[in-house]
C-alpha cells in the first residue's frame, strides 16, 4: 500500500517556506453562530496564483531539481493546476508547457502565460488536452506533472495540514475539498501522523462523487460523468495513490449540492468578504447544510482557491438574491393605455420596493389586443416585505403572476 511519511511532508514544508505564503486562519463569528461550532477559515484562496495547487507543483519541481532532473515540465489543465505549474516552473527557471482545451477561458490562458509558461490549446475537453500533453512529453523528453496522483505533489499539498495545526493546535476537525484526492490525502496524512485525534473530512459535489463512492466501497471507483459548478473538484477518476491514503487517514467523505455550494459562495462574499471558487466553498457548504455536525467543536474549513470568473459570481449573486426573497420577479396584465403603468409603478413604490427592470410583452398568449403584460423585477427587504407588496397589488385589483 502507498505510504506518505510525515518526514516527506516536513521536507516539503522546508522547501516551500521561502516560496509561498503562510495563509491566514481566520475565525468566523458568522459561521460559528450559524452552526454552533467554533469555525475557522483557512484562506488558501489568498495564496500565490489563487489556490493551493502551487504547493504540490512547487514541491514536485523542487524534488526534481534536488535529484538533478532539470527537465522541462508539461501539464494539462484549464484551471488552478495550470497556474501553479507555470509559477513553480518560472520560480525554478525551467521551461513549462501547459496544454489546455480550446474552449479554456481566455482569462485563464492569459494568467498562465503571465507566469511564463507556454500555452498550447488542443482538443475540446480535458482528455484531449491530456493526450496532447503526453505526446509532447514523449517527443520532447519532458516530465508530466500530474495534478494529484503523485506522492511529491501530495506531500506539497499536505503542508497545509501542518500549517493549520501550527496555527490551531487544539483543532477538533479539518474539512477539505476533494476532487482527485491530492489535497485530502496530503492533509489527512499530515494531520493524522501529527495528531490522530483530529477528525479529517472530505467534501465532494454530488455530481462528481468518485472519492465519496470509493471511500464507502473501500476501493477505487470511477464515475462516467462529473457534472458540477465546482470545476476544481469535477474529477471522474481519482488516483490509485490518493484513494488508499484517503482510506487510511480520512474519517469521512460527504457530498453537497451545487445549490448549497452557491449559497456558501454568496455568504462568504457577504459576511466574510472572501472571494472563493465553488470547490473552495464546498467545506463551508458542508458545515452550513448540516452534512457535517460541528456543534461544540473547533473546526477549520479550507478555502482551497479563489479563482472564479466574474460573470459566474454575477450569476450566483442574482440567483442568491431571488432565493433569499430579496428580489422578486412578477407579471401583471394591464389595459394598454396611458396612465396604466404609472399607476402600477406608484403602488409598487409606495410599498417600498425598488424597481430594477420593467418589460412590456404584448405578444403573450391569452391577452387581448388592448392589453399588455408587464414583467417587473424589484428589490424587497425579505419574504415578509415581498408578501406585503403582493397583497397591496391584489388589494388594488391586480392579478399577479
Amino acid at each position: 500500500m502507498t505510504e506518505l511519511s510525515i518526514s516527506e511532508i516536513w521536507r516539503a514544508r522546508t522547501r516551500l517556506s521561502p516560496i509561498l505564503h503562510h495563509t491566514e486562519l481566520d475565525p468566523s463569528s458568522t459561521f460559528s453562530a450559524m452552526t454552533g461550532g467554533e469555525v475557522y477559515l483557512k484562506c488558501e484562496n489568498r495564496q500565490k496564483t489563487g489556490s493551493f495547487k502551487i504547493r504540490g507543483a512547487s514541491n514536485k519541481i523542487a524534488c526534481m531539481m534536488e535529484r538533478g532532473e532539470a527537465a522541462p515540465v508539461v501539464a494539462s489543465s484549464a484551471g488552478n493546476h495550470a497556474q501553479g505549474v507555470a509559477y513553480a516552473a518560472h520560480k525554478f527557471q525551467i521551461p513549462a508547457t501547459i496544454v489546455m482545451p480550446k474552449a479554456a477561458p481566455i482569462v485563464k490562458v492569459q494568467a498562465t502565460e503571465g507566469y511564463g509558461a507556454k500555452v498550447v490549446l488542443a482538443g475540446d475537453c480535458y482528455d484531449d488536452a491530456y493526450a496532447e500533453a503526453c505526446r509532447i512529453c514523449r517527443e520532447e523528453g519532458a516530465v508530466f506533472l500530474h495534478p494529484y496522483n503523485d506522492k511529491e505533489v501530495i506531500a506539497g499539498q499536505g503542508t497545509l495540514g501542518l500549517e493549520i495545526l501550527e496555527d490551531l493546535p487544539d483543532a477538533d476537525m479539518i474539512i477539505v475539498p476533494a476532487g482527485g484526492g491530492g489535497l485530502l490525502s496530503g492533509i489527512a496524512a499530515a494531520v493524522k501522523q501529527v495528531n490522530p485525534s483530529v477528525t479529517v473530512c472530505g467534501v465532494q459535489a454530488e455530481g462528481a462523487d468518485a472519492i465519496a463512492r470509493s471511500f464507502a466501497a473501500g476501493e477505487l471507483i470511477t464515475t462516467e460523468t462529473a457534472s458540477t459548478i465546482a470545476d476544481g473538484i469535477a474529477v471522474k477518476a481519482p488516483g490509485d495513490i490518493t484513494v488508499p491514503l484517503i482510506q487510511k487517514y480520512a474519517d469521512a467523505v460527504v457530498t453537497v449540492t451545487d445549490t448549497e455550494i452557491a449559497d456558501a459562495i454568496l455568504l462568504l462574499m457577504e459576511r466574510c468578504k472572501q472571494i472563493v471558487e465553488p470547490a473552495g466553498a464546498s467545506p463551508v457548504a458542508a458545515v452550513l447544510s448540516g452534512k457535517i455536525d460541528v456543534r461544540g467543536k473547533k473546526v477549520v474549513c479550507l478555502l482551497s482557491g479563489g479563482n472564479i470568473d466574474v460573470s459566474f459570481i454575477q450569476n450566483i449573486i442574482e440567483q442568491g438574491l431571488f432565493a433569499r426573497h430579496r428580489r422578486m420577479k412578477f407579471s401583471v396584465t394591464l389595459l394598454d393605455r396611458p396612465g396604466s403603468l404609472v399607476k402600477l409603478l406608484g403602488i409598487i413604490a409606495e410599498a417600498g420596493a425598488n424597481i430594477l427592470e420593467v418589460e412590456h410583452d404584448r405578444l403573450k398568449t391569452g391577452i387581448t389586443p388592448n392589453q399588455t403584460t408587464v414583467h417587473i423585477v424589484c428589490e424587497v427587504g425579505g419574504e415578509a416585505h415581498g408578501a406585503a407588496l403582493m397583497a397591496a397589488l391584489k388589494e388594488q385589483g391586480y392579478s399577479v403572476e
